[in-house]
């Protein structure tokens, strides 16, 4: 897609106010396309909110932003609703991204004086970082608003096929929205969408922030890693814009691994650089 035609459509950002979300949203700004961003923010964050949109602005983008749960269905049609107003009919959102890392962190078997996960925990995690995707993107459907040759963004990690602690309900969710991004790949065949799970390497984020043990992993990655780095919210951005072009259509159905070659290695230490 060339950034003058880019300019024509939207993409739609859930999770858009941090990490991998606020990556997104900047770079594709700059490749020229509107963004609507969709992110759940107190009023102590709300600066960083506003730093995002003065960017997008200041490229020359349209932006539109909702402070909500985007797994809620009221906020959903919310958007909705908005989108077929500026869209006077025509289907404008060339891009989406789910970005949604809100979820239960707790083993999955009481012990130790720890409370095991409960049955709302589980379904609420599954509902908000798997099956919302697959909400969002009946409603752009129904209501005409995914242009041809859309492109559709899942943010997977290497916990779909992983055990860690803690992780369990994340990790399930991951796997479910991998199989997600399998179904719809299939069933947006007639619009010649393309649909891809981007599994990143370990990031430095908020959310990986709120996993206990969040530091022994960081050091483990940069040790695992080919590269001796952990990966950033910009890699995977760029991996994004990348897919976004003309000539990547045909990538439809994958996991792609965004991650410097991180999940490939299988002990700590092997990826490690050879000093001669």
């Amino acid at each position: 897609m060339k950034q003058k035609e880019n300019q024509n459509y939207w993409a739609l950002i859930l999770g858009a106010s941090s990490g991998f979300g606020e990556a997104a949203a900047l770079k594709l700004s700059r490749d020229g396309f509107n963004i609507i961003g969709v992110h759940l923010d107190r009023q102590a964050t709300m600066h960083n909110v506003e730093r995002i949109i003065s960017e997008i602005k200041s490229v020359g983008s349209k932006q539109l932003f909702f402070n909500g749960n985007a797994a809620d269905e009221s906020k959903r049609k919310e958007v909705i609703n908005e989108l077929k107003l500026l869209s006077h009919g025509k289907p404008v959102i060339k891009v989406v991204m789910h970005s949604l890392a809100f979820g239960t962190l707790k083993g999955f078997i009481a012990k130790d004086g720890e409370q095991a996960i409960t049955k709302a925990q589980m379904e609420m995690t599954l509902d908000v970082m798997a099956h919302s995707l697959v909400y969002w993107v009946q409603d752009l459907a129904a209501n005409n608003l995914l242009a041809q040759r859309a492109r559709i963004f899942a943010m997977t990690s290497s916990g779909s096929h992983s055990a860690i602690p803690y992780y369990g309900a994340v990790s399930a969710a991951k796997a479910a929205l991998e199989s997600h991004v399998r179904q719809l790949t299939v069933e947006l065949g007639h619009l010649n969408a393309s649909v891809n799970a981007i599994m990143a390497g370990v990031t430095d984020t908020p959310a990986l922030r709120k996993i206990p043990g969040n530091s022994a992993m960081v050091e483990v990655a940069k040790r695992k890693n080919p590269r001796n780095r952990l990966t950033t919210p910009e890699d995977v951005a760029k991996v994004i814009s990348i897919l976004c072009q003309d000539g990547a259509e045909w990538i439809s159905g994958g996991i792609i691994n965004a991650d410097g070659g991180e999940d490939i290695v299988n002990y700590v230490g092997q990826g490690e650089q050879i000093k001669s």
